[in-house]
Order: C-alpha cells, then sequence, then structure tokens
C-alpha cells in the first residue's frame, strides 16, 4: 500500500487499530454477497444445501476484492465524517 494517495496526499497508513472500522465493513459485505450468491443458486437449484456449497466458490473468489474495497469505503467514510484540514 502506498504511504499517501498521490492525488491529493492523504496519508493512508493510520494509528494502529484503525482498520477495525474496515473489518466490520468486510464483514457485512461479505454477509451480503454469501447471502445473495446463496439465495440466487438457491432459487436456480431448488436444494438449500447445494446452493449454499456452491455459493462459495464464487464467494471465495470474490474474497480480496471485498478486502480492498472495505478499506476504501472505511477510508471514504471516515475521511466525510472526520475530514482532514
Amino acid at each position: 500500500m502506498n504511504e499517501r494517495c498521490p492525488a491529493c496526499g492523504i496519508v493512508f497508513e493510520r494509528e494502529p487499530g484503525y482498520w477495525t472500522g474496515a473489518m466490520v465493513v468486510s464483514y457485512l459485505l461479505s454477509v451480503a454477497l454469501y447471502l445473495a450468491l446463496s439465495l440466487l443458486l438457491w432459487w436456480v437449484t431448488g436444494h438449500v444445501e447445494l446452493g449454499l456449497l456452491i455459493a462459495v466458490v464464487p464467494f471465495l473468489a470474490a474474497v480480496p476484492v471485498i478486502f480492498r474495497y472495505s478499506r476504501v469505503i472505511w477510508m471514504h467514510l471516515d475521511h466525510t465524517l472526520d475530514p482532514e484540514r
């Protein structure tokens, strides 16, 4: 990760514990995605268990994207609520 944003200069690395909020965002995104995939596959297959098992594959492929975007969402939320001067 870069130390500063090349466009605006905001410092990315924060104090210890800062990314705990990003973990909550990541959890919420993960639950929403897995639930959506499971419901879609349940609707397609007609079996709850099969939908849950098949949903694991695309969900695990999406985990790195969720991890990165949870940090981005958390930084935007933090910057919106408490902007640096």
